[in-house]
């Protein structure tokens, strides 16, 4: 008897050591794979700095929300490629403006802003709505008084010597090209009115100016017109947030709002899935929520690669002309690149990086 309750004991402690060592060794397996994996940083471009930023804050513990601000705040600070931030994109009056976004994965809200004078802080104000409103976007002048009175610096001028010398080329070049189409203006630049305007005028002596919009594109003269930072961040966590920021297209007819504060356009983030980021010509992108495809493509079992080929090929059917892509990020961290009508390029840190590197798409 003596000898058996020994030998049960000696079994007890058996199972209490391998039950031990079993438990310990998934917890460490788990942190294997945070370390591994997470944290995750992809942006569109070549945008190293802003990545560099977000990473900074995710592998030091910050929230994936918090990270993609830190990174897109980085790239309006530096203004990058002049397309982000103040300073660049004049619209045809020759004022920048901001849109942006930010999109919590976890708890599916958003905050946005599109339009948005005299505030330089793009995500920080998408933030603030996010945070502090039951909103998903403010656009224009609201927007601005919204930003300033929680607290962001404004109204500040955000044209800069850049941008006002490259609008003041275009309005000697009879502001073309430009983004209107079945119009006549009065005069060069304008005011615009319908070219059926003309069927019902009294006016016989309308002075109209030809449009030359169709022969000479932003593309033909090199303009890089719409290029905005989206960044995906999976935290240590594994938590998912998306970011955008964009002072929009080049020459833009004032009040004009892009892709960039467009959620499921620009950005889209589910933590289920993963995530997607986008850029390129944002007024035909909007129309076919890209980044909201990519990842319902891969809710549905989708691989990453054929889920972002299958999102610019819908695009690319309709419109073959368009330039664009996306990046698509499943929840494991694994990411690919598509596009269309350029070649492109984005931005990755991960654990396994000892610094951003930098992808290159062709079309």
């Amino acid at each position: 008897m003596a000898m058996a309750t020994r030998t049960l004991f000696r079994n007890s402690l058996l199972f209490k050591f391998i039950l031990f060592f079993f438990l310990l060794s998934m917890v460490l397996g788990h942190e294997t794979v945070e370390v591994e994996h997470y944290p995750l940083v992809v942006s569109t471009w070549p945008f190293v700095e802003a990545v560099r930023a977000a990473w900074k804050a995710a592998d030091g513990g910050s929230t994936a929300v918090d990270s993609v601000v830190e990174g897109c705040s980085a790239c309006e600070e530096l203004r990058c490629d002049g397309t982000v931030g103040p300073g660049g994109s004049p619209d045809e009056n020759g004022e920048t403006t901001i849109d942006a976004l930010v999109m919590d994965g976890v708890t599916m809200e958003v905050g946005a802003v599109g339009a948005m004078r005299y505030v330089k802080d793009g995500i920080k104000a998408a933030r603030l709505v996010m945070q502090h409103t039951e909103h998903t976007l403010l656009v224009g002048e609201k927007a601005s008084a919204f930003a300033i009175s929680m607290g962001l610096p404004g109204p500040t001028n955000l044209s800069s010597s850049e941008s006002i010398e490259k609008w003041a080329t275009w309005k000697a070049n009879n502001c073309q090209p430009n983004f209107w189409k079945n119009v006549l203006p009065e005069n060069s630049c304008g005011p615009y009115r319908p070219t059926s305007y003309l069927e019902h005028t009294n006016e016989k002596c309308l002075k109209t100016f030809g449009m030359q919009t169709t022969d000479l594109s932003f593309h033909d003269l090199g303009l890089r017109i719409h290029d905005t930072i989206s960044m995906a961040v999976i935290d240590r966590m594994g938590r998912i947030a998306v970011g955008t920021s964009t002072n929009g297209a080049t020459f833009k007819i004032p009040g004009r709002v892009g892709d960039g504060p467009i959620v499921g356009s620009s950005a889209y983030a589910n933590q289920e899935v993963g995530a997607c980021c986008a850029t390129g010509d944002g007024d035909i992108m909007m129309r076919f929520l890209p980044c909201y495809q990519v990842v319902e493509s891969m809710r549905l079992g989708m691989e990453p690669k054929l889920a972002a080929k299958d999102a610019i090929a819908r695009i690319a059917r309709k419109f073959p002309d368009f330039m664009g892509a996306v990046v698509a990020v499943n929840k494991k961290g694994e990411h690919v690149g598509a596009c269309h009508g350029w070649t492109f390029q984005y931005s990755v840190r991960s654990p396994a990086m000892k610094d951003v590197e930098i992808f290159t798409v062709l079309p």
